[in-house]
């Protein structure tokens, strides 16, 4: 073979040591662009990634595993629809993502509020004079409440408990949950769900 034989099959091997395509991961910028194309495969991958952090910042803000996961999933089937409306010049796709998220969970938490309040107007003006014997029955309620809640934690199992306690009442991810027991997601996901049950059960046989 020649010189210029050998250089020519250099340049025709050439395109095998440049990078095919698709290989990289996708940023969170290019997953939205791809999502607001219509690509679902985007979109999957793009609620992979953002989903843990969705639910966390929802459960942050609602202090309820089950309005936080509803109002997530509510989140993510915005971002879906309105993905065209991200512009990477205003900030990141994360920040977008989360400025949804919040702005989700506290139209729910005002939603819940407002509700409370009507409900509380109507139980006012049908038993005015009951104020003081009302305010003391919910108080003494809540004390019950939590007297119950603490009894049925404890009928769960510790890795049980701390999933619950760190997810619930210290409002952390899965994920940062399976950090700090030291344990896998799937196995953290599993004992939160298990346990929500559990305690559920164990306040309606309370009730």
């Amino acid at each position: 073979m020649t010189s210029d034989q050998g250089s020519g099959a250099a340049r025709r091997e050439q395109p095998r040591l440049t990078a095919v395509p698709g290989e990289a991961a996708d940023t969170p910028e290019q997953l939205l662009h791809r999502t607001a194309l219509g690509d679902e495969d985007a979109f999957a991958q793009l609620y992979d990634l953002t989903a843990p952090r969705v639910y966390g910042l929802c459960l942050r803000v609602l202090r309820d595993p089950a309005q936080a996961e509803e109002v997530a999933q509510e989140v993510l089937i915005e971002v879906w629809r309105t993905a065209t409306r991200f512009d990477e010049r205003r900030g990141s796709a994360s920040a977008w993502v989360a400025t949804i998220a919040h702005r989700r969970a506290v139209d729910r938490v005002r939603s819940a509020q407002a509700s409370g309040d009507r409900e509380r107007r109507a139980a006012a003006a049908d038993a005015p004079t009951e104020e003081g014997y009302d305010a003391v029955a919910e108080a003494a309620a809540v004390r019950l409440e939590h007297r119950q809640v603490r009894r049925c934690l404890k009928t769960l199992t510790e890795l049980q408990r701390q999933a619950v306690t760190l997810a619930y009442y210290g409002g952390h991810t899965y994920r940062q949950v399976a950090v700090l027991l030291e344990a896998a997601v799937p196995t953290v996901k599993s004992r939160i769900r298990d346990g929500l049950v559990k305690l559920r059960d164990c306040l309606e046989v309370a009730r």
